[in-house]
């Protein structure tokens, strides 16, 4: 049982090590990668969604998925045609999703019940989520760069922790 854990924990860290470093090394790559991902994404929503129409028997729902379909298509056309747009509008939203979360943050540090050091983390991590979404927000063009920079660091040091995870599973399940 170890032996397999630390075994997928080992490859999956290394897979990360390398990930991170290829995403720091050429964050233009990663972020027409992640582009591409988006793409395909949409275009097997799209699929599913047009098999969804044809296996409902009610007309509502029909209509329903063609037209999710048609727009999942249509994004997945329009993210490989102009991908930079794409990169700036996925960046966007993350600024956006970033600033959201950052505001709920804030003022669940201002709910009662928790320790006062919870109510400091909420607050912090507040502070930073809409700090992200401010910067994104003013150079999403550099944003989008600066975003596969950091997934890419993240990916490091994740892979690390789980390469020290791994070995230290070997170290037990051997004593």
């Amino acid at each position: 049982m170890f032996r397999s854990m630390s075994s997928s924990l080992l490859w999956r860290g290394l897979l990360a090590v390398v990930v991170g470093v290829l995403s720091v090394a050429w964050p233009d790559i990663t972020v027409g990668a992640f582009v591409i991902l988006f793409a395909v994404y949409a275009f097997l929503a799209a699929v599913t969604d047009g098999a969804r129409a044809f296996a409902s028997d009610r007309v509502g729902p029909v209509v329903g998925y063609l037209l999710l379909a048609l727009l999942s298509a249509a994004a997945g056309v329009v993210a490989l045609a102009w991908p930079g747009i794409t990169a700036l509008v996925l960046t966007v939203w993350v600024a956006v999703w970033a600033f959201v979360t950052g505001a709920v943050e804030i003022s669940m540090a201002f709910q009662g019940g928790d320790r006062a050091g919870a109510h400091g983390i909420w607050l912090l991590l507040g502070l930073v989520s809409v700090a992200l979404g401010v910067v994104l927000m003013i150079r999403p063009d550099i944003g989008a760069l600066a975003l596969a920079t950091v997934f890419g660091l993240f990916s490091i040091v994740s892979g690390i922790s789980a390469i020290t995870l791994s070995a230290e599973m070997r170290r037990v399940g051997k004593a």
